[in-house]
């Protein structure tokens, strides 16, 4: 499949249980990083306060989603991407890309100049690539035994 064959849109409330089995079974997060995402969920609430934005393959398959939380980190103008998740085993195929050119998109359409990422670690390198930059580490709390890299993209 090729990225010209991916269609993005917001999401729906028919998609939520979906986009939550995607959050809590994703391979990115199997082993220490399970308790992260293990009681997270995508309800209806969520996606009426924030934008969900929903990757679909030519035959309607879910390939992937992404989220924008306004207000997130940071202070007027900036936006947080809060979720970022690609189906396993379509990872490194350029919906993920799509999807961060999609968020920017919107942020844009909202008047946001800067979007704030707090990077799973492994995914750190993907963020990098798609143009943010490294401004500081989230240290562990609660749940999260681990750091994690804040990351930080300026819009045009």
């Amino acid at each position: 499949m090729s990225t010209q064959q991916v269609d993005i849109a917001p999401a729906t409330i028919a998609e939520t249980d979906a986009l939550t089995t995607m959050v809590r079974t994703s391979a990115a997060y199997s082993g220490e990083y399970r308790t992260m995402v293990a009681n997270q969920t995508i309800d209806a609430a969520y996606i009426e306060r924030h934008v969900v934005r929903v990757a679909h393959g030519p035959d309607g398959e879910l390939l992937g989603f992404a989220t924008l939380q306004v207000p997130g980190r940071g202070g007027p103008g900036e936006g947080e991407v809060d979720f970022m998740f690609v189906a396993d085993g379509l990872q490194g195929r350029g919906i993920g890309r799509l999807l961060v050119d999609d968020l920017r998109r919107e942020a844009a359409k909202l008047g946001l100049v800067r979007l704030h990422a707090v990077s799973h670690p492994p995914s750190a390198g993907f963020y990098r690539s798609c143009g943010f930059r490294d401004v500081g580490v989230i240290e562990p709390y609660g749940r999260i035994g681990w750091s994690r890299p804040h990351l930080i993209l300026t819009l045009d």
